[in-house]
């Protein structure tokens, strides 16, 4: 009975990571990113920017505390990500302009884009550094990973700032049956697009870097 039901576990775990990869770090990186934009979302069709934003800013903190317990450490890249979205945040509620939220999206995306692709070229690897202990991977596999992504960052930062451009805060849209403004088309273009193809690619990027995986070193000292 232990050694069948042993087996069972053992064979449903490399079916749930064939299509679930991401470890519970990861997952909660996701969640962290996209919740509070859900939340926004959500706050703002009610009650209005200023409400969605604080509603942005206030999430995003817990997920950074969230986070934070979970790991016992910061984490590094949604904490980066996170500040700049409660700065950001915190300007538009200052100017009662929501290009400052929107924006902050498109400078992010773009800068951090450049900073992979220059820490490529001076053979600093970002995610490298940042996930070697969750991941082990060659250095062409880091380094294929961080470049698809780095291209990545620049397509969401052309796609975000064509939406911020094209779809205004102070005028309103018939979406799929729904009168929205701006604001909130550009969210769920956040939510419903960018969110579901970012978690797409990075399962198939996932998936692709398993040729290039090598063992724990530190299981194998054990």
């Amino acid at each position: 009975m232990t050694q069948d039901a042993n087996m069972g576990t053992t064979t449903n775990r490399p079916a749930r990571k064939r299509w679930f990869p991401f470890n519970a770090e990861q997952t909660i990186n996701l969640l962290s990113e996209f919740g509070p934009l859900v939340t926004m979302f959500v706050i703002n069709a009610f009650y209005g920017i200023n409400a969605g934003t604080w509603a942005l800013i206030v999430t995003t903190v817990m997920a950074i505390a969230v986070m934070f317990y979970m790991f016992r450490r910061p984490p590094i890249f949604p904490l980066i990500a996170s500040t700049v979205t409660v700065v950001f945040g915190a300007l538009t509620i200052a100017t009662q302009d929501p290009m400052w939220i929107q924006i902050k999206v498109t400078i992010f995306n773009a800068l951090f884009g450049a900073f992979l692709v220059s820490g490529l070229w001076l053979k600093k690897n970002f995610f490298k550094y940042v996930f070697e202990k969750t991941f082990h991977y060659t250095d062409e596999g880091w380094n294929k990973f961080t470049w698809s992504f780095a291209i990545f960052f620049f397509l969401t930062a052309i796609a975000n700032e064509y939406v911020r451009r094209v779809y205004h805060d102070d005028q309103f849209y018939n979406l799929f049956g729904h009168e929205m403004n701006g604001v909130n088309v550009w969210i769920l273009f956040k939510v419903a697009i960018v969110l579901p193809v970012t978690g797409l690619y990075a399962w198939v990027m996932t998936r692709h870097l398993q040729k290039y995986r090598i063992p724990d070193p530190s299981q194998e000292r054990g």
